[in-house]
């Protein structure tokens, strides 16, 4: 600015002297002042040029570009380019930041809404969309209650008291396949509402398995143990002949067996669901897992016909092909699952029927498969199976000592070892359980008497 006025001066004073010494000047204080005068006019006109070209390019559409012009208007351009540029890169990174959150948020697995002070929806997440049934464009600046019409939530809403999350039916809710979101609101800022929704349906769901997992567990331990003490009441308070006597102690050694056996299941899937998932390069043979099952169920034949006749046959098919096989695992449960099967076909297959256990090394899978010849299963039964205490039949299932766990050990045994569980059957014919296990848990290790 200093240096602008001094040019400014020293120009009026060159100006007035070449007036002063012009050959027709009069060469008088009045030439001097003219040539000043002119000086001012010419420099006024200038800057006005050079003002006027300055505000040409602060309205233009690109700051960016350069003014072109000397001076104190090149500094106040740059000056304004520069603070345009800052706050720029300020804004881009400012909607960058925004985008990221909004993205994170959008990632999210709980669904976000925000509400304004009227509870018109502003903005939400997918997720939040596909909970509540809301088109996340069409239905901004829509009321919140009209998009929710349900009677719990409109209670919560007027009730203004938001500190426990209330549990509603989702959009894709049906009967046959429920659907439950918990929701929860959020005051904040001048009146404004932040929603959050998260899917609870397998909580919902866990929760109920376990009411149902106790009510049924207390069923089963108290049906022998109300047998097992009106017994010992008998035992206290009648005299019985030493024949009675026997059968009585018989009954209850048979109910305490009972309750024994649930016991036992019940801390075998406590172990299963507990413990680390078996190791797959722990091999096994094949031919000792089929030869211990085979050892089982001929235990339990002698217990289901205790006289010694055998009302059913049972048929271990390719035990010698199986020698130089393996399977990785955990042989304890690979034989809790299969003596599982065997033992449920010896129990549910009628007098006179065949069981057939075989083993077979396919393409793609090692299956173990229990066939029976039994009453079969209608097939709304079969996708259930596996849940415990599942049966199809309560009184038949009591006749035959069941504790309905069997099949789910089996399918946590299934899964523990990347397996499946695959059921088969048909009313009047019978039914096929099979184990189908990967082959990267397949070995075959030749023997001696096939090597070369």
């Amino acid at each position: 600015m200093i240096d602008r006025l001094l040019f400014y001066f020293i120009f009026l004073i060159l100006s007035g002297l070449v007036s002063y010494f012009l050959p027709w000047s009069s060469r008088t204080a009045s030439d001097l002042m003219v040539g000043m005068l002119f000086a001012s006019i010419l420099l006024y006109m200038v800057d006005a040029w050079r003002g006027k070209k300055f505000s040409r390019w602060l309205i233009s559409d690109d700051l960016n570009q350069d003014a072109n012009l000397p001076g104190m208007w090149r500094d106040a351009s740059d000056r304004i380019r520069r603070a345009l540029k800052t706050k720029e890169t300020l804004r881009m990174a400012s909607e960058d930041s925004l985008r990221q959150f909004l993205a994170a948020i959008q990632a999210s697995p709980n669904g976000v809404l925000l509400l304004d002070q009227e509870s018109r929806i502003q903005w939400c997440n997918q997720t939040a969309a596909k909970h509540l049934g809301i088109d996340p464009y069409l239905d901004s600046q829509q009321l919140i209650g009209n998009m929710l019409r349900n009677p719990l939530f409109s209670s919560y809403v007027s009730g203004k008291v938001y500190d426990q999350e209330i549990i509603i039916e989702g959009r894709m809710h049906r009967v046959d396949n429920p659907h439950k979101v918990g929701i929860q609101l959020f005051p904040y800022g001048d009146g404004r509402m932040l929603l959050l929704s998260r899917d609870v349906t397998s909580l919902e769901h866990a929760e109920v398995m376990r009411r149902d997992f106790v009510a049924n567990v207390s069923h089963e331990i108290r049906t022998p143990l109300t047998v097992l003490l009106g017994f010992v009441e008998t035992l206290q308070n009648l005299k019985l002949s030493p024949m009675e006597h026997e059968k009585y102690l018989s009954l209850m050694a048979y109910q305490a067996e009972r309750m024994k056996s649930l016991v036992e299941d019940l801390l075998t899937l406590s172990r299963l669901e507990g413990s680390p998932y078996p190791s797959a390069h722990e091999w096994n043979s094949i031919q000792s897992l089929i030869q211990k099952c085979k050892k089982d169920a001929q235990g339990l034949l002698s217990v289901l016909h205790p006289d010694g006749t055998t009302f059913h046959t049972l048929v271990f098919h390719n035990i010698e092909e199986a020698r130089d096989w393996q399977i990785a695992g955990s042989m304890s449960e690979l034989n809790s699952a299969l003596s599982n099967l065997i033992s449920n076909a010896l129990r549910y297959t009628p007098p006179g029927g065949r069981v057939d256990v075989r083993w077979q090394c396919k393409d793609d899978s090692l299956v173990f498969s229990v066939e029976d010849t039994g009453p079969g299963i209608e097939p709304e039964h079969i996708p259930r199976l596996s849940e415990r205490f599942y049966r199809v039949d309560r009184s038949r299932s009591r006749d035959t000592g069941g504790t309905g766990l069997g099949l789910a050990i089996v399918k946590h045994v299934m899964q523990r070892h990347g397996g499946s569980l695959l059921i088969e059957s048909k009313i009047n014919q019978g039914s096929t359980f099979s184990l189908s296990f990967p082959l990267a848990r397949i070995h075959r290790k030749m023997s001696e008497s096939h090597s070369p």
